[in-house]
């Protein structure tokens, strides 16, 4: 996840990023169109907490949005980022899978859903191993361009992150990268850990 001179480990990394925040943050703000909430209110925190108990009841846009306005209980953080020890971050981090997902228009079947476990991955890091985040992290960007990995291509992406150690998973800036390095390893550390619901993915 870390790159040099930024938090994220590439530029398109993070322009996928602040494009995805920008729908997150759009998806929320018509849901307090809808209901005639004020931004900032006691309102929108009881929307979001609202929201939160009913995952399925909304898109996973605005349940994200949800999630990142609603305190954790338990450890204070933003609700599903705390430290992976809170329980109650990962019982909310399990529910978000829950919320609705429809296909984009032009983008193949299976798309919105890559894309929208890359985004849990990179909102809740901390809940994933170092191979599972480079897999996700890294196609966030083609998958926001509307693309998808056929199952040969997630496989042999998978395959290449286990021969590579947990600090060059973290270090890594392109699957091309990934290539090259995986080429040069004498033999695969560990598998890859799958994210809740990765189906069709390199790191799923």
């Amino acid at each position: 996840m870390t790159g040099v001179g930024s938090r994220w480990r590439s530029a398109a990394l993070a322009a996928a990023v602040d494009r995805l925040a920008a729908e997150v943050d759009q998806a929320w703000r018509a849901l307090l169109r809808e209901y005639g909430v004020a931004e900032g209110s006691e309102d929108e925190a009881e929307l979001a907490r609202l929201v939160v108990a009913d995952p399925a009841g909304h898109d996973w846009r605005v349940v994200d949005a949800a999630l990142a306005r609603s305190a954790c209980d338990e450890c204070g953080a933003p609700s599903t980022q705390g430290p992976p020890t809170c329980q109650l971050c990962a019982f909310h981090h399990g529910q978000r899978f829950g919320a609705r997902e429809t296909d984009r228009p032009a983008a193949p079947p299976g798309n919105e859903h890559a894309s929208r476990v890359a985004w849990a991955v990179v909102q809740a890091p901390g809940r994933y191993g170092s191979r599972a985040r480079a897999g996700f992290e890294l196609s966030l960007p083609d998958l926001l361009a509307g693309h998808l990995p056929s199952t040969a291509q997630a496989q042999a992406a998978r395959a290449q992150l286990n021969r590579l150690t947990p600090g060059q998973c973290d270090r890594v800036t392109s699957f091309a990268e990934v290539e090259r390095l995986a080429a040069a390893a004498v033999s695969p550390p560990h598998p890859v850990a799958s994210a809740p619901g990765g189906r069709g993915h390199p790191a799923g």
